[in-house]
């Protein structure tokens, strides 16, 4: 049975919010493969029946082998009042990854600069500023420990291309299946296990605070882990860190 590109986990008038599935294209490439665009521009024609051209933008993107939760806004007022929360990070981000490597530290911050080869879509992390580099930040926490991996939560400050999967990578821990920042053999289906598990924000015009999360992918790996899920979806640590 073939998987769902996505499900939708909120919508309104305004914005919709999807687990998008491993493997699927955010926005188009060289590829021309159909993207999460091309899907849900095709849901929403059919499900309010709308005539035309379907206002739809990216808030923000993952990966094509990243798992998890990806916004739109599906009117300008909502594309502009949301790009505003990325830019002040009023938007926090929660994701899980599988490593083999156990890190050094059961908890950390990570902070490196990226430079970015956009020939071969490879991106380098360097202890020190160098020309054309972006700073990127996350934290991390070691959650348990299953069938010879490691389950880490991450939380990104900033939000640079491929910065989770380099910065892990970088401190000897890459990620399950991602054979391009280290990983010693890719997942049969092509997909990383890295997975955008939670999104937490204001809304920009009803102003209520939203505690979205995504589901584990359907995958007999992932599933291992789903103990550790119903753990941190009852665990009012997630909540209370964003309550301010």
């Amino acid at each position: 049975m073939k998987k769902k590109p996505f499900t939708v986990v909120y919508e309104d008038n305004h914005l919709i919010v999807v687990n998008k599935a491993a493997g699927i294209l955010v926005q188009g490439d060289k590829t021309g493969d159909k993207t999460l665009i091309d899907y849900l521009k095709e849901y929403i024609a059919k499900k309010y029946d709308k005539p035309g051209a379907v206002f739809l933008h990216p808030i923000h993107r993952l990966d094509r082998p990243v798992s998890g939760l990806v916004a739109f806004a599906r009117t300008s007022k909502g594309l502009e009042r949301m790009m505003e929360l990325f830019r002040k990070r009023d938007i926090h981000k929660v994701y899980w990854a599988l490593v083999k490597r156990r890190p050094k530290d059961e908890t950390g911050k990570l902070t490196h600069w990226l430079t970015k080869d956009e020939q071969k879509n490879v991106v380098t992390a360097h202890d020190e500023e160098v020309p054309g580099s972006q700073k990127a930040e996350l934290n991390y926490k070691t959650l348990g420990y299953m069938n010879d991996h490691w389950l880490l939560e991450v939380r990104p400050v900033s939000g640079r291309p491929h910065q989770i999967r380099v910065q892990l990578a970088s401190m000897g821990c890459p990620i399950r299946g991602d054979v391009k920042y280290g990983f010693p053999k890719p997942n049969q289906d092509g997909s990383i296990n890295l997975h955008a598990f939670h999104l937490i924000f204001v809304h920009p015009i009803r102003k209520e605070k939203l505690f979205l999360r995504a589901a584990l992918p359907e995958e007999k790996f992932w599933e291992q882990f789903l103990e550790f899920e119903e753990i941190r979806s009852k665990d009012q640590d997630l909540n209370n860190t964003f309550s301010g």
